[in-house]
């Protein structure tokens, strides 16, 4: 049987189908009594898991199909953002933005919320403005920004709650260069006081800290080519590149040194070719309103002694609000801290509570694909359209098809 990419997850699924074209996957949803779809695997959570017919979209046609006049792609939701990425480039057109790392497919990085960073950058789902959903009954449900309005904005960010998802076209931007540099040595003391001026210092910024002390380790900015360069007197430039986790060889990240190259060879932290991240790690995001950014990080300061022992860093970013109703940005402008741990379960779910604890004053929203200790009932509570997406899920999928036991219990536990 199947496990998630990080390995601390095995699918229980009865069944594992992979369908080659889109009338065998409907097929199958209609024979299924439950079913869930699997992109690329990296989620942490069981969000993907089922105790029926597990699909993976894998072997399903790649299909990339560009609008020029229209200026969008629909594009197959197993296609992950690096293929996507390079195939858009190819053509002068681009995304405003890409995750840390570009392995990830597009279906399941936009149905939990996934972004990347940047003051004035939405989560990935933000440029979504159509999808191809099949429905319970293996019919083909089509909705769009444009015809579905609001309830469209229920239906993007939907942790495959609604059906599975074929097909997503994605608004694009002619295509851009950004140069990255990488600093260190930044203060906690200047990231809380100073925090607008830094996160708006460059297109995209990401700061990693261990919490081994009241200070950022790395600085990364990613500023677009054409763009005059900021002064950034708060941390000196590296000496060489760096890898964001200590001891990691960086030949797996993008090109740093300011040197100018295409915008998914830059905006993502780490290059298609090589294994993202460390690769043996337990992941957690909490995301909190951008105006609670400094106490959110004072807090996290104040547990660093119990944070530190099984981090292996710590990133925090800054993602733009949105009307998605079950993006974690939903009508706020947010800050994400995320943490990449140790791969030990036991030792790191305690260490969850304590994050969590710390944050709770901040309304934190958990990342829906990662780790997280948060009772449902106070995650449904973060979300202010929580019960228009009940109502929207229950309307979609009254049997329950395409629920699991993640879905049961964050939903309605």
């Amino acid at each position: 049987m199947r496990s998630n990419w990080a390995g601390n997850l095995t699918f229980s699924a009865a069944e594992v189908r992979r369908p080659a074209t889109v009338a065998e996957l409907r097929s199958l949803v209609a024979a299924g009594r439950r079913v869930k779809a699997l992109g690329s695997g990296h989620s942490f959570s069981d969000i993907a898991d089922t105790d029926g017919t597990l699909i993976d979209l894998s072997a399903l046609p790649p299909e990339i199909d560009v609008d020029t006049a229209a200026r969008t792609v629909r594009v197959a939701a197993g296609v992950r953002y690096a293929e996507l990425a390079a195939h858009l480039h190819a053509r002068g057109f681009a995304l405003p933005n890409m995750a840390s790392l570009p392995h990830i497919s597009v279906g399941g990085s936009v149905a939990t919320g996934t972004h990347g960073s940047g003051d004035a950058n939405g989560g990935l789902a933000t440029s979504v403005s159509a999808i191809d959903l099949v429905t319970a009954d293996g019919g083909v449900h089509a909705m769009s920004r444009d015809a579905d309005g609001d309830t469209f904005d229920g239906a993007v960010v939907a942790l495959g709650a609604l059906g599975v998802v074929t097909h997503l076209t994605l608004d694009l931007r002619p295509g851009f260069e950004i140069r990255q540099r990488v600093l260190t040595g930044l203060e906690l003391a200047d990231a809380t006081a100073d925090f607008d001026a830094i996160t708006a210092a460059a297109y995209s910024v990401s700061l990693f800290t261990d919490w081994r002390g009241p200070r950022f380790t790395q600085v990364w900015l990613k500023q677009l080519a054409d763009a005059p360069g900021a002064d950034f007197p708060w941390a000196e430039p590296a000496g060489t590149k760096l890898h964001p986790v200590p001891g990691v060889d960086p030949l797996h990240c993008t090109e740093q040194h300011d040197v100018p190259g295409p915008w998914h060879e830059r905006l993502p932290h780490f290059r298609p070719g090589f294994t993202p991240s460390n690769g043996e790690e337990l992941q957690s995001e909490y995301l909190v309103p951008r105006a609670h950014a400094a106490a959110a990080l004072t807090a996290l300061d104040g547990v660093r002694d119990t944070v530190a022992p099984v981090l292996q860093i710590c990133e925090v970013r800054t993602v733009a609000a949105d009307r998605l109703w079950l993006s974690p940005a939903h009508g706020r402008d947010t800050v994400a801290l995320h943490f990449t741990w140790v791969k030990d379960t036991p030792r790191v779910l305690p260490v969850l509570t304590a994050v969590e604890a710390a944050l709770a004053p901040y309304e934190p929203r958990p990342h829906w694909g990662k780790l997280f200790t948060t009772a449902p009932a106070e995650v449904r509570a973060r979300y202010p359209r929580m019960g228009d997406f009940l109502a929207l899920a229950a309307a979609t999928d009254p049997a329950g098809t395409f629920s699991n036991g993640y879905l049961d219990r964050m939903l309605h536990a």
